[in-house]
């Protein structure tokens, strides 16, 4: 939806959707949406270790460590991506692509 809505924001006030700074916020919201797929299922498996430790009354497994550092460094360049799509959203920089 936020797509479909932003681009008729782009429209009603004007800009182009070729406009350099919102082609690069674009390309940041697929770096932020291929960052999300992944995180999703690990999130249900990272779920799964914690509910059968918890009721198993033993700590989590290694696999948990393993699977929250994949998420911790899909994390990282997606949180980073959202901020870069503000700073473009506020700067307007232009950018000749």
């Amino acid at each position: 939806m936020a797509p479909i809505t932003g681009a008729l924001l782009v429209w009603w006030v004007g800009y182009s959707l070729w406009a350099g700074w919102i082609l690069l916020s674009l390309a940041l919201y697929v770096v932020i949406g291929l960052c999300w797929l992944p995180v999703v299922w690990l999130q249900m498996r990272m779920r799964d270790l914690a509910t059968d430790a918890a009721q198993a009354g033993t700590p989590l497994p290694a696999a948990y460590r393993a699977l929250f550092r994949r998420w911790v460094m899909l994390g990282i360049p997606a949180f980073a991506a959202v901020l870069g799509i503000l700073w473009l959203m506020i700067a307007r920089p232009k950018l000749g692509f």
